[in-house]
C-alpha cells in the first residue's frame, strides 16, 4: 500500500478528529498531498491541498475548521478537522500527485452525528 489513511472515526457535532496519512517512501517528487472526499450519493471532492513550496488551498466550507499539514521527514500527511459538522460526514482520501501522475490512498470514514 503506497498510502495508508487513518484517524477516522465517529464524533458529535462540533467535535475535532486529525486524520493521518502514512506515505511510502517509494512515492518520489510529490508536487501535492492532498485530502478528498465522498459521501454517499456525491462526488468526490477535493478537501484540502498541500504543495511542495507549502502553500495551502481549502474547499470553502471547511476553511478556517480544517487545517492540512506534512512530515516530510516521516512521509506523512495530516488532516485536523475542528468544529465537524454532519454535512462533514464521508469518507476521506489522501492522495499525492507528482510528476508520474496522481495516486490514491486508502479511505478513513468520518461520521458526525449526534
Amino acid at each position: 500500500v503506497q498510502l495508508q489513511a487513518s484517524g477516522g472515526g465517529s464524533v458529535q457535532p462540533g467535535g475535532s478528529l486529525r486524520l493521518s496519512c502514512q506515505v511510502s517512501s517509494s512515492i518520489r517528487g510529490i508536487k501535492r498531498r492532498s485530502w478528498y472526499r465522498q459521501a454517499p450519493g456525491n462526488q468526490r471532492e477535493l478537501v484540502a491541498t498541500i504543495t511542495a513550496g507549502g502553500m495551502t488551498e481549502y474547499l470553502d466550507s471547511v476553511k478556517g475548521r480544517f487545517t492540512i499539514s506534512r512530515d516530510i521527514r516521516n512521509n506523512m500527511f495530516f488532516l485536523q478537522m475542528n468544529s465537524l459538522r454532519p454535512e462533514d460526514t464521508a469518507m476521506y482520501y489522501c492522495s499525492t500527485a507528482n510528476h508520474l501522475g496522481q495516486i490514491w490512498g486508502s479511505g478513513t470514514q468520518v461520521t458526525v452525528s449526534s
